[in-house]
């Protein structure tokens, strides 16, 4: 039996620790460390007495809000497992995802019932009193807050290791289907303290949480500030105004927040009456799940005065892994940094699994407390991603004379023309600095003398006419900055709602490469 305690045990302990304290934020409420952990209780004892028991997994199928947050901590107190799913997913995946993971409940909001409806009926291994809705409940759905109300708030008498699974969470699936990833609460519970050791959190932080709970970003992030004893503002994740998050940092004085590229080019580029607001608050900015360019970093910076600014790398699988610190911001442009604190191992591999010398670009594999069990029901795959006990997301990287670490992109992504290898990233990294790109992905498509030609799918800024900006002018601003055969050949211009992307605002070059692949 481990001494660690998870996220669910510990909160008996800040319920007594930080009566005052308010631990979780919305538009319109709040609850203290005691208020919270009354209600997980509740919810706790309401999903025992509909028949789950440790190890039963809970499908959450909901937007950001209060309750998938104690949904996250009442399943840590049962050792239940919860499988937070991507409330983008149309309803055959969800029915797959759902399927697939064995749960026997699920938490839907009022906002994704149309999704659900018509797979109701394909759960088998859901009994009808386990569906639940957050929101106004439609028929075949109890209420949530009728749900944990006729419960008692009674500590739930379990035992749960460190050990013991507490997520399975499923990849974004941009190679085939998504993949289930089993976390335990050690991996956690690692992270939550590495954390706060790399960025110096403390009690005293409020963290603004805009990325999707179902997401390792932002279940990391969230649920460090509550393990020690912080506050969280939980903010929807669906339609971001930048208006809105910089009122919401003056107002409930905000020190962190992990956002990803796109989002604060979104915060750059907002009215200029809304970039008054106080932002003096805020004490650490994290750009992720994203490579942020240089020139965005620069302008954050200038933005948010004084702010410490950092930069990780990681995945769902892997936890996070490198961190690029404050310190380095403006002499290491571009670097995901070094190892995080725990991280025993970050090693670039060549194809036969070599390591490859310093400047050379390789596969990065990794090790260290963050890092998955394994994939759900698929054991081959568990031991391919694997070598030598090192994991690896199929991303490329090198490494500089001074050890620190560059992301060069993914290895599916990258193109090969004339017999060359075009890495997008660098290629967008130019394309983006353009004062008339919001934002780009560079994808290669099938070309007959090329083998693939360089291609940028580029959205323009608002409020700019077709003269503003050709593809003559994307070509340009490459040339003399990237050699010949990595300016893009074409350019393809696009609205921002048509650009494919993840929960977090990762690009789909996948869903690109089909699209426009197969119009050519």
């Amino acid at each position: 039996m481990s001494f660690w305690m998870n996220l669910g045990q510990i909160q008996k302990l800040n319920a007594k620790k930080f009566k005052d304290t308010v631990a979780l934020i919305d538009k319109d409420r709040s609850f203290t460390y005691p208020a919270m952990n009354k209600r997980v209780n509740q919810l706790a004892q309401s999903l025992t007495a509909s028949g789950l028991r440790k190890g039963d997994k809970v499908a959450v199928f909901l937007e950001n809000c209060i309750e998938i947050v104690e949904l996250f901590l009442a399943t840590a107190k049962t050792g239940m497992i919860i499988v937070p799913i991507n409330f983008r997913l149309a309803g055959p995946e969800v029915e797959y995802i759902v399927n697939n993971s064995d749960a026997k409940a699920l938490f839907v909001h009022d906002l994704f019932a149309d999704a659900i409806s018509p797979i109701k009926d394909k759960l088998p291994n859901i009994p009808a009193d386990n569906f639940v809705m957050v929101g106004d409940a439609q028929a075949g759905y109890r209420e949530y807050e009728d749900y944990i109300n006729n419960a008692d708030d009674q500590e739930p008498d379990v035992e749960v290791d460190a050990a013991d699974t507490w997520i399975l969470i499923y990849t974004s699936g941009t190679t085939g289907k998504p993949k289930g990833v089993i976390r335990s609460h050690e991996s956690h519970i690692a992270y939550y303290l590495n954390c706060s050791v790399d960025f110096g959190f403390n009690e005293k932080d409020v963290c603004l949480n805009v990325m999707p709970l179902c997401h390792i970003n932002s279940i990391f992030f969230t649920f460090t500030f509550l393990y020690i004893g912080g506050s969280a503002y939980i903010h929807p994740a669906i339609g971001f105004k930048p208006e809105e998050i910089l009122d919401i940092i003056e107002a409930h004085k905000i020190t962190f927040i992990s956002l990803i590229p796109t989002h604060y080019t979104l915060i750059l580029n907002a009215p200029e009456e809304a970039k008054q607001r106080d932002v003096s608050s805020i004490r650490k900015l994290l750009c992720s799940s994203a490579p942020g360019r240089r020139s965005m970093k620069q302008a954050v910076m200038e933005f948010f005065s004084g702010v410490e600014l950092y930069e990780a790398y990681g995945s769902t699988e892997g936890g996070i892994v490198t961190i690029l610190k404050p310190e380095f911001q403006m002499t290491k442009l571009g670097s995901i940094g070094f190892e995080a604190l725990g991280v025993d191992y970050v090693k670039i591999l060549d194809i036969e699994g070599n390591e490859v010398p310093r400047g050379e670009i390789g596969e990065l594999y990794s090790r260290g407390p963050t890092l998955f069990n394994e994939y759900y029901k698929l054991p081959e795959q568990t031991v391919e991603s694997f070598r030598g006990g090192l994991f690896s997301a199929g991303d490329l990287a090198r490494q500089d004379e001074d050890g620190f670490y560059y992301l060069v992109d993914r290895k599916k992504n990258m193109i090969i023309t004339g017999g060359e290898n075009v890495y997008p990233s660098e290629v967008e990294e130019v394309v983006g600095s353009h004062e008339c790109v919001l934002d780009c992905a560079v994808i290669g498509l099938p070309d007959e003398k090329w083998g693939e030609k360089v291609t940028a799918v580029v959205i323009k800024k608002d409020g700019l006419k077709p003269e503003d900006i050709t593809e003559e002018m994307i070509r340009e601003c490459c040339r003399g900055t990237i050699a010949g055969y990595k300016t893009p050949k074409e350019v393809i211009f696009i609205e921002e709602d048509e650009m494919p992307r993840t929960p977090t605002g990762k690009i789909l070059h996948r869903k690109l490469r089909d699209k426009y692949g197969k119009e050519k």
